[in-house]
């Protein structure tokens, strides 16, 4: 049997190599990969399993290393790391005091980590439980308990987040405890 024959009518006209393409009416049409997306799946396909979970530790690692290595608590403006926004503006982002707090909660002072950036103190267990559990599966198929975030979890993290960010650039008490 040709391969024709074995296609669904609308697609008897189409050609058998490569993917089928729908008919108008469908709908969706399939977006055209460009050179940078098929160069990433070529890598991704052809890279050992162990590569993505290394590659995201090493990372990590280098940013832990930098972080010990200059001491934030003690920089002054401008010293680095800085931040160009306080730099520029005056005011904290939503990342601001991260740095610190990474610094503080790696010397394991929490609650001057918290003081510095306490949603990030608040999320970092989070984050590692999920690096663990996502490599574990991934390297030795370990079954950690499932830890799914619901759209709604991360939409009140968001907002939350968000909050807390504005209220730490208000300039009156109670609020400018929350300036670093």
């Amino acid at each position: 049997m040709s391969a024709a024959a074995q296609s669904p009518p609308w697609l008897a006209d189409q050609p058998v190599q490569g993917p089928p393409v729908p008919p108008e009416w469908f709908g969706y049409r399939p977006v055209r990969e460009d050179r940078l997306t098929r160069l990433v799946n070529r890598v991704s396909a052809r890279s050992p399993i162990w590569l993505a979970p290394l590659a995201i530790l090493a990372c990590t690692g280098g940013a832990v290393g930098y972080t010990l290595l200059t001491d934030p608590t003690t920089a002054q403006a401008g010293d680095p790391p800085s931040c160009l926004l306080k730099y520029l503006t005056g005011f904290v982002c939503p990342g601001c005091g991260g740095t610190r707090a990474a610094w503080l909660l790696l010397h394991g002072d929490l609650p001057a980590a918290a003081r510095h950036h306490l949603v990030f103190v608040f999320a970092v267990p989070f984050l590692i439980y999920l690096y663990v559990a996502w490599a574990g599966r991934r390297l030795f198929r370990l079954r950690l308990p499932e830890f799914s975030i619901s759209p709604a979890a991360m939409i009140t993290f968001m907002v939350v987040w968000g909050v807390w960010s504005i209220l730490r650039n208000l300039p009156w008490a109670p609020f400018t405890a929350f300036y670093v």
